[in-house]
C-alpha cells in the first residue's frame, strides 16, 4: 500500500495552486507542428508556438530527422564522455560554432539544462551572478546550484545594471552577468551592447540567453547579439534547438577553453544522455535553412509587424515588445483564463 502522505502533499499544494487561479492542464495537439492544428480535437490557428521559422515540420529537416535514426539508431546509447559521443555531434558543433562565428559549441539536451550546468561550472560561494529581474527560470535556478550571491537589477534598466555591477565587483571573487536576449514573456530586447561593454570593463562574464532570439534576430539569424552588434563579445551564448530550428535541445558557444570547461565540470551535461541523432540531423538542417532562407525570419517579422498593428487598431497594446513574441496583459488570473477559453472556443 502507498503511502497517503503523497496525496496529502498534493492536495495541499495543489488547493494553493487554484485559489490563485493558477492550476493548469496539459492540452493535446494533434498533427504536425503548424500554424493550424488540432487542440482537443479542435481546429484551431495557433499563436502560442515557439516554431517560430515553420522548420519543425519542414521536408528536408523531417527526412534528416529519419537519416539521423536509420544511421545511428533511435538513441545515442549513452553521455558523452562514456559512449554516447557520435561522429553527428561533433559536426552539429562544429556548424553551430561556424554559424555564430565562435571557436566552439556544445550541445545540451534542453536550455534549462544548459543553464543549469553552465552557470554552476562559472561561479559558486564567494562570487555573483548580476541577473536582470525577468531573467528565465533556468538562470534563476542555475544560481541556487551554484550556491553564488544573486544580485538583481531593474528590467532593462542600464543604469540600475551599471550601479549593481559597481557595487558587487569590489568584494566578489568572480562576476558573472546573466540576461535573457528576448525575454519570453514581454518580447523585449536586452541592452546587450551597453552590458556587455560595462561588464567587460569591470571584469565580468557575459552569458546570454539567446533561446527566442536565435534564428529570428540579427541579418543572418544569429540572434539579439547580432542585432547589436556584439556577437563575437559575448562570452557565453546560449540557444536552443527546440524553437526556430525546429528539432530538440540546446547549445552553449564560445571558446575552445568554455567548451573544455564545460565538458568536465558541468553536471547537467556531464550525467546526461546524449542528444538522439534524430534530433541532432534535424537540427543540422534547419541551420542550414536558416542560412539558406532568410526570406523566413523577414515574413515573421512582418506578420508579427502586421498583428501588432491591427491589435493596436483595437486598441490592444502588445508594449513592450518589438519582437516575434507580443504579449497582451489581460491582468487578474481568472480573467488572463477565461480570455483563453473564450478564444479557444473561437478557434484561437
Amino acid at each position: 500500500m502507498k503511502s497517503p502522505a503523497l496525496d496529502r502533499i498534493a492536495d495541499e499544494v495543489l488547493g494553493g495552486i487554484r485559489e490563485r487561479g493558477t492550476h493548469r492542464r496539459m492540452r493535446v495537439l494533434d498533427g504536425l507542428q503548424a500554424p493550424r492544428m488540432r487542440v482537443d480535437g479542435q481546429g484551431v490557428l495557433l499563436f502560442a508556438g515557439s516554431n517560430y521559422l515553420d522548420l519543425a515540420g519542414h521536408p528536408e529537416v523531417v527526412e534528416a530527422a529519419a537519416r539521423g535514426a536509420r544511421d545511428y539508431g533511435g538513441a545515442a546509447g549513452g553521455s558523452r564522455l562514456i559512449n554516447g559521443n557520435l561522429a553527428c555531434h561533433e559536426a552539429l558543433e562544429q556548424e553551430l560554432a561556424a554559424f555564430f562565428e565562435q571557436p566552439a559549441a556544445l550541445a545540451f539536451s534542453t536550455g534549462y539544462m544548459a543553464n543549469v550546468g553552465v552557470i554552476p561550472a562559472l561561479v559558486g560561494p564567494g562570487d555573483v551572478l548580476v541577473s536582470d529581474a525577468l531573467n528565465h527560470a533556468s538562470i534563476i535556478d542555475g544560481a541556487r546550484l551554484a550556491r553564488c550571491e544573486v544580485a538583481v537589477f531593474r528590467h532593462g534598466d542600464v543604469d540600475a545594471f551599471a550601479e549593481t555591477l559597481a557595487r558587487v565587483r569590489e568584494k566578489a571573487r568572480r562576476v558573472l552577468v546573466a540576461v535573457d536576449g528576448v525575454y519570453s514573456m514581454d518580447g523585449d530586447v536586452s541592452p546587450i551592447a551597453e552590458i556587455v561593454k560595462l561588464a567587460h570593463d569591470r571584469d565580468a562574464i557575459v552569458l546570454l540567453d539567446d533561446a527566442h532570439g536565435t534564428g529570428t534576430l540579427g541579418a543572418g539569424g544569429r540572434g539579439s547579439a547580432e542585432a547589436a552588434g556584439v556577437l563575437r563579445d559575448v562570452d557565453v551564448l546560449m540557444g536552443t534547438l527546440g524553437k526556430s530550428l525546429g528539432s530538440f535541445g540546446a547549445f552553449v558557444a564560445g571558446s575552445a577553453r568554455l567548451r573544455e570547461l564545460l565538458v568536465n565540470t558541468a553536471r547537467s551535461f556531464i550525467f546526461s544522455c546524449a542528444l538522439a541523432p534524430a534530433s541532432v540531423e534535424a537540427a543540422r538542417a534547419a541551420l542550414r535553412l536558416v542560412e539558406r532562407e532568410p526570406w523566413r525570419r523577414e515574413r515573421l517579422a512582418a506578420n508579427c509587424d502586421r498583428l501588432r498593428a491591427r491589435l493596436a487598431g483595437h486598441g490592444i497594446s502588445t508594449a513592450p515588445s518589438t519582437t516575434h513574441i507580443l504579449p497582451v496583459v489581460v491582468g487578474e488570473n481568472a480573467a488572463t483564463m477565461a480570455v483563453c477559453e473564450a478564444l479557444l472556443e473561437r478557434g484561437y
